[in-house]
């Protein structure tokens, strides 16, 4: 009767690592295709700018002029671009389109940051997967 539940024990124990390791794999491949799935939409961002671009008034100090008066109408807008390049910060002048450019490509890199952190995620999990498996394997 021991020999019969030890070989029903084993059995069921096979079961289990059978279902256990398909389900390891089914959930690794669907990792693996939502990775891809990121990966695919970064590739589709255009053209990307770290920076920002601000809106700018100014006053001048020319006494008679309408920034300085009651109620004060500043100059501008100006549009500006800003980033740190190798450590410093570049500030650029643009136009109105180019202030629009500039607007949608920093939106792109924020958008390919976003999607960065996401395959992150999605790795780490399958990462976690991966080495929890070859710990019982």
């Amino acid at each position: 009767m021991i020999t019969v539940c030890l070989h029903v024990r084993d059995a069921s124990r096979e079961r289990e690592n059978t279902m256990t390791s398909t389900s390891v794999e089914e959930r690794l491949a669907k990792l693996e295709q939502r990775h891809r799935e990121l990966a695919a939409q970064i590739s589709e961002v255009g053209i990307i700018a770290a920076g920002s671009v601000t809106r700018r008034y100014t006053r001048c100090t020319s006494v008679g002029c309408r920034c300085n008066a009651d109620p004060p109408s500043p100059h501008g807008p100006y549009w500006q671009w800003s980033a740190k390049v190798n450590g410093k910060t570049v500030t650029r002048r643009l136009s109105a389109r180019e202030a629009k450019l500039y607007q949608e490509w920093i939106g792109n890199d924020r958008r390919i940051r976003a999607l960065l952190a996401k395959i992150r995620t999605v790795d780490a999990k399958a990462a976690e997967l991966i080495l929890r498996e070859s710990v019982r394997g």
